[in-house]
């Protein structure tokens, strides 16, 4: 029986070593040997020091900052184990709030975020993706007209020209990939970063 069980034995320990060891191993050097940058995580450096993701959106509340789509991310609650707290663009706890459309509680808050959006910016409709939060709680983008749409709140806390707010959002949106796939988008983060040096 030995004789029989061997060869199965060895066949299991020589597959795991390939396929569990070797093929991971040799993957991950390739990529990052390839695409460097994508392979850390895509991370952003401002004066040497990390700042973030250009995957992973933040939570920018000045007015002087573009903000991005809302977050349904939770955490546990410092002082409650046993219930969860906001903490959005966390990403060790991806998700959406699993709320639907005939959730109060999800209708409520659109209303509010869009009567306060519509204070900001009056002439405009507000953009559905300033107002809803992507399925995993950590979009990084939002569309060009949700950029476009906080240029006078932004060029105001700033006291820049409308114009030079506008022209920024242009040129940090990018188009579908490889003119198909997706749909144009801006980074939340690099546009503020921009914003930033376009300010000093």
């Amino acid at each position: 029986m030995l004789r029989e069980i061997r060869p199965a034995i060895l066949i299991l320990l020589l597959l795991t070593a390939i396929t569990g060891l070797a093929y991971p191993l040799a993957m991950t050097a390739i990529a990052g040997a390839i695409f460097p940058k994508q392979a850390q995580g895509s991370l952003i450096e401002k004066d040497g020091k990390i700042i973030g993701s250009s995957l992973i959106g933040q939570d920018f509340k000045e007015d002087r900052y573009f903000h991005g789509r809302p977050s349904a991310t939770l955490a546990p609650d410092p002082a409650d184990s046993s219930k969860t707290v906001s903490t959005p663009y966390n990403a060790a706890n991806s998700g959406g709030s699993n709320l639907g459309p005939t959730s109060k509680a999800l209708a409520d808050r659109i209303k509010d975020d869009v009567e306060k959006l519509k204070s900001e910016n009056p002439s405009t409709p507000v953009p559905v993706d300033l107002v809803t939060s992507s399925g995993s709680g950590l979009d990084p983008d939002i569309s060009p007209e949700g950029a476009l749409f906080q240029v006078p709140r932004v060029a105001n806390a700033r006291n820049l020209p409308e114009a030079r707010i506008r022209e920024l959002v242009v040129q940090h949106t990018q188009g579908r990939m490889a003119g198909l796939l997706g749909e144009p988008r801006v980074n939340i983060l690099a546009l503020n970063l921009a914003l930033d040096e376009a300010s000093k």
